[in-house]
């Protein structure tokens, strides 16, 4: 079977390479033709653990190939995944160019029939839209040639995306023709041998489940985020309230962790979709709205934390970063806590060192020299006032607390993700904040 994938970042790449481990001739597709030429080389552009071996293998088998030209891939295709970006617009809409750019290359060349299935996480209606683009690209040809368009949305977690596609709890397709069922099932097959479910749906379901899953995920966040705000006012532990509620099986215990607020790729990116596709609906999504004004709000605590302890004058004041992802196990920064927390220190004139076992250059890319990068987490310690835990990486779980004390000017530790014990840091001379 020989399918195209447009889009060579996390989605794309991460599907092609574990289509290629099950035998299928995928050809990876995007303009970057920088990014291009480094894959051709076994040069992984983002970092996700697992990737770069599962790439190199297949490319050195044939079965991964790498291209800037789709229309060269039309003829030998059978179905053409879309995962380019959807980056939000100014009102928080998605940003549907790239896919609408997809699809029209898709009409101006192909000459037998072709599937296309959109895996990028796209609003209710957009297959609609992809199905016009080429039937009209077609029309301007003045040929006839039968194609189907699906949706096929991804459910990966940044960190664990190659484990989760070869490992899928779900197989979402959404289709409206036979024909494009029977091609999914076939495509799917080697990962359902296990009896992961396949779940097919009509296409607006199907574009639907996504952005539902995803609120759903960061509504269960902010929940916790503001419950724990409300503990620390009224006087009660949120991680015995979140054990007690966690351990109830119509709720559950994931997704309840309390912290400095979500970011990444997809949570805020989503819930500013659906609101604004609730909106241009003639709708509102209260739960949703508010969803992202506690989240909002959550990324600032920490630096609310330390006005507790310090006042408003920080002028003076050394502040080590520990942690710059929005989660472990990337070098995602986008929508990261650390960049507002960041962005609240430096406005104040603090100085900012920062470390994280990975994102180092992303953080570069981003804020240039305006901060230092620390070596490691205790190079980042030396001469602060005050240690904030944004990203729990596992080599921050049990740092030398005696030897980071003896190099600190004050020993103030701010934990954002509950990952130490009160009594322990106090028993080592800390003065000790958490969510």
């Amino acid at each position: 079977m020989n399918i195209a994938i447009v889009g060579t970042g996390y989605v794309g790449l991460v599907s092609g390479a574990c289509f290629s481990e099950m035998g299928i001739d995928v050809t990876c597709v995007d303009i970057d033709t920088e990014k291009i030429a480094k894959l051709k080389r076994g040069i992984i552009p983002i970092y996700e653990p697992g990737l770069d071996d599962l790439v190199r293998k297949n490319s050195a088998a044939g079965r991964l190939k790498f291209t800037t030209d789709l229309a060269s891939v039309l003829d030998r295709v059978e179905i053409v995944f879309s995962a380019v970006g959807t980056p939000p617009d100014e009102d928080g809409s998605a940003d549907l160019r790239y896919v609408l750019d997809v699809a029209r290359t898709v009409g101006r060349y192909i000459t037998k029939y072709v599937l296309v299935v959109t895996k990028s996480t796209v609003p209710v209606g957009t297959a609609s839209k992809v199905k016009a683009a080429i039937a009209e690209e077609l029309d301007c040809r003045g040929v006839s040639v039968v194609f189907d368009v699906a949706s096929n949305p991804e459910f990966l977690k940044e960190g664990t995306a190659v484990k989760d596609f070869m490992t899928p709890d779900r197989v979402v397709v959404g289709t409206d023709s036979d024909r494009a069922r029977a091609l999914m099932e076939r495509l799917y097959k080697p990962f359902t041998i296990n009896h992961y479910r396949m779940i097919f749906t009509d296409i607006p379901s199907a574009e639907m489940i996504k952005y539902a899953a995803n609120a759903m995920l960061a509504t269960r966040i902010s929940f916790m985020n503001d419950i724990a705000n409300l503990c620390r006012v009224v006087g009660a532990d949120v991680n015995m309230v979140r054990n007690g509620i966690g351990s109830d099986s119509r709720i559950g215990n994931k997704f309840l962790y309390p912290g400095c607020g979500y970011g990444g790729s997809c949570f805020p990116k989503d819930v500013k979709a659906l609101v604004r596709t609730a909106y241009e609906n003639g709708y509102k999504m209260k739960v949703l709205q508010a969803v992202e004004e506690v989240n909002i709000y959550q990324k600032t605590v920490l630096f609310r934390r330390l006005q507790d302890i310090f006042g408003e004058d920080f002028s003076d004041k050394n502040i080590a970063i520990w942690g710059l992802a929005f989660k472990p196990e990337t070098d995602d920064m986008r929508e990261a806590p650390s960049l507002v927390l960041i962005e609240l220190l430096l406005g104040r004139n603090c100085r900012v060192a920062v470390y994280d076992p990975v994102a180092m250059p992303e953080c570069q890319r981003r804020l240039g020299e305006r901060v230092l990068y620390a070596k490691n987490l205790y190079d980042a310690a030396v001469d602060a006032d005050a240690i904030l835990m944004i990203t729990e990486w596992k080599e921050f779980r049990m740092p030398d607390w005696k030897a980071i004390k003896l190099v600190m000017r004050q020993p103030v530790v701010i934990d954002g993700r509950n990952i130490y014990d009160r009594s322990e840091m106090q028993s080592e001379g800390f003065i000790y904040d958490n969510i």
